[in-house]
């Protein structure tokens, strides 16, 4: 199983000595075996455990049977060997033997009790916990105990989960943590270690080749194309995988280096995307720690928290959960999770819904077999976590770990080793759950202008929702919504006026996405009101107009505390003196407008520029005017270069309704 490359290796360099210390009382006695032994001791001080467990195994059929003892406690090692690389089958065999020849540790009933439970004989796994409990009595065995005793009734339990092997994904190898890139499910990177995988050499940690990461993405029309390798310079003759992606399209991968003499730490790094392949990764620096490992990235729905794995001291047990905030650029400082979701096991593989929920896996908590998926809500006004077993058939008989959603919806991809017979090598699964999700995607961008990566959303709901979101760098944000609620959403963002809009949601009985619009007015350059007109050479407004002033009219409630002028702008056409009485009367009568709809008067200030003005364009507009270019002023003199086609189109662009904001500190009037 691929969980031992970024789990069992992380194992200190101080474990390695005391098995290489165990080692040499080993040898001293072992005749004929002691080359084996001292062999497997060397593989084990590199973190090679399947050339270990040959040596052991070597080492254990040179050992005569009458030496029982020496016989049981190779057969502790071996078995522990196999246990690190995910080979469950040998593991219990392994331990089985040491059981028979009486070995002499307490952890021997309690291994073979969370073996039994991964291959599913939970009558026996609950005889090993007994055993176990009657020479140590501790907490965590006592919940592995009384897991065993309920694990059959657990998985009869009906659950609206489906899950199915997703065949396509699959090789002859191991393939595991998959991970969607975007939100809209269209590009699912995973980890393999099948014969496409860079290299040559084969691990001597498992025995197969070191893993690397893999792509998959839909075609036209939705269905998954095959698995191709990650072009660029991403992956390498070292181990890569379990990976995750930030807002921007940075990717967050686990490393696990290699070094013939001393063993290397599980490492966290960073890649960068450009022409479509991605460039070399490069090390994550999390704490000055060298010691540790740091595997598992994965990032919080807002993008500011990072969260790992990692066995650094301080944890609960084997490998924890931890996280650390993001500021600026760099790493702040660490922080465990806790004991409500840490325990004296392992946890590790996190990933997020985008909802807020964590999912992750444990071998500490209990559970139907190896490593079990929890989800986690966390309470931060009580600071604590809600933590809830997910059911059969997501949880099953061998290992489960590393779910991926895709968007909001309850569905997605995991891995597990359910199917494998306890060999070790794990497989993509999909999964789903029945659920009606309701969505709203919303796009923040400057009017007549771009996306605003930096923008902001606030949320207010009639079921007590108050939420406050950051967008992605294309300005769009996407949040879950409830049926049958209120919702007023208010855009924001440094420089320019606010803008809200309000929705309520249906009650559905299918998945429906609602689509928001939020464009923000700049409070340091004009901003064109467009789709206001007038009646042919006059200044009355025509029926036309009233949604777009109305919408004016909704922008400047939106911000009460603003002034602005309001501007009208003619086109060249007709003698300099007219069209400046005309636009100042075209002027007043938009101000006219506001003030019927309710804005107070002190607030608008008319201003007919007639056709002194011309318009100056900018990057958008060149986008749908080819003939101009950003910078270009549309004056007579400019003009009188383009044909007569091009001059209508400027003649039209002049001729304009246009606000700016004069100043933010308007006090509103309190009403009577």
């Amino acid at each position: 199983m691929r969980i031992y490359r970024f789990y069992k290796r992380m194992k200190t360099y101080l474990e390695h000595i005391l098995y290489i210390c165990l080692g040499t009382i080993l040898i001293v006695s072992c005749g004929s075996a002691s080359k084996s032994i001292k062999s497997a001791r060397t593989a084990l001080s590199r973190g090679e455990y399947e050339v270990a467990a040959e040596h052991f195994k070597k080492a254990y059929k040179r050992i005569s049977p009458k030496d029982k003892k020496m016989r049981g406690e190779i057969a502790f090692e071996m078995g522990n060997t196999y246990t690190a690389y995910g080979n469950v089958a040998r593991a219990l065999a392994a331990l089985k033997n040491a059981e028979r020849y009486k070995y002499n540790d307490t952890l021997v009933y309690s291994q073979l009790g969370m073996l039994s439970m991964q291959l599913g004989n939970y009558k026996e796994a609950a005889n090993y916990f007994a055993k176990h409990l009657e020479l140590v009595d501790d907490n965590t065995s006592k919940l592995r105990y009384n897991w065993a005793l309920r694990a059959s009734d657990f998985k009869q339990q009906s659950s609206a989960y489906t899950v199915k092997l997703e065949k396509l994904f699959a090789s002859s190898r191991s393939d595991y943590s998959p991970m969607f890139a975007n939100s809209e499910g269209n590009e699912l990177y995973f980890t393999s270690t099948r014969n496409q995988a860079t290299g040559d050499e084969l691990s001597g940690i498992t025995g197969m080749k070191n893993s690397d990461l893999f792509c998959v993405r839909k075609d036209e029309r939705g269905k998954w194309k095959a698995p191709e390798l990650v072009e660029g310079g991403l992956n390498t003759p070292l181990d890569e995988g379990a990976c995750c992606f930030s807002t921007d399209g940075k990717m967050y991968l686990t490393v696990c280096p290699t070094d013939p003499e001393y063993p290397r730490m599980a490492e966290i790094w960073t890649s960068n995307r450009s022409d479509a392949k991605w460039n070399k990764a490069s090390k994550l620096k999390i704490t000055e720690d060298t010691l540790s490992s740091y595997a598992h990235p994965c990032l919080s729905p807002d993008g500011t928290w990072l969260y790992f794995v990692s066995d650094m001291p301080g944890g609960y047990g084997g490998t924890d959960l931890w996280r650390a905030r993001f500021e600026g650029s760099e790493i702040g400082p660490v922080e465990n999770l806790g004991d409500k979701i840490n325990s004296e096991g392992n946890e590790m593989f996190p990933t997020f819904r985008p909802t807020g929920e964590l999912y992750y896996s444990s071998d500490g908590k209990g559970g139907i077999g190896g490593l079990d998926i929890f989800s986690a809500l966390e309470d931060t006004l009580l600071n604590t976590w809600v933590i809830k077993h997910l059911p059969f058939p997501v949880n099953s008989l061998g290992n489960d770990f590393g779910m991926t959603f895709e968007g909001f919806h309850n569905r997605g991809y995991f891995t597990s080793s359910r199917t494998t017979g306890g060999r070790g090598w794990d497989k993509i699964f999909s999964f789903s759950y029945p659920e009606v999700t309701q969505t709203v995607k919303g796009w923040i961008y400057e009017v007549d202008g771009y996306e605003l990566p930096k923008a902001e959303v606030y949320i207010i709901g009639s079921d007590g929702t108050n939420l406050k979101l950051g967008v992605l760098p294309d300005g769009s944000f996407e949040t879950k919504v409830n049926p049958s609620v209120d919702y007023v959403f208010l855009a924001t963002c440094d420089g320019y006026l606010n803008a809200n809009n309000k929705l309520t949601t249906d009650t559905l009985s299918t998945d429906h996405q609602y689509v928001l619009q939020f464009p923000l007015a700049s409070t340091s350059i004009p901003v064109l009101v467009r789709n206001v007109f007038f009646e042919f050479d006059k200044a009355d407004i025509t029926p036309e107009s009233s949604v777009a002033l109305d919408r004016l009219v909704g922008m400047l409630n939106d911000n009460p505390t603003i002034t602005i002028e309001l501007s009208a702008h003619t086109d060249s056409r007709g003698s300099e003196s007219y069209n400046q009485k005309l636009s100042q009367k075209r002027a007043e009568s938009v101000v006219n407008y506001l003030v019927s709809k309710g804005i107070d008067k002190e607030r608008l200030t008319p201003v007919g520029y007639g056709e002194n003005l011309p318009k100056v364009v900018n990057k958008k507009l060149t986008e749908e005017y080819k003939f101009l270019k950003e910078g270009d002023v549309l004056s007579d003199e400019f003009m009188s270069k383009l044909t007569h086609e091009q001059q209508d189109s400027c003649h039209s662009l002049n001729r304009r309704t246009q606000f700016r904001v004069l100043r933010t500190t308007y006090i509103p009037k309190k009403d009577n």
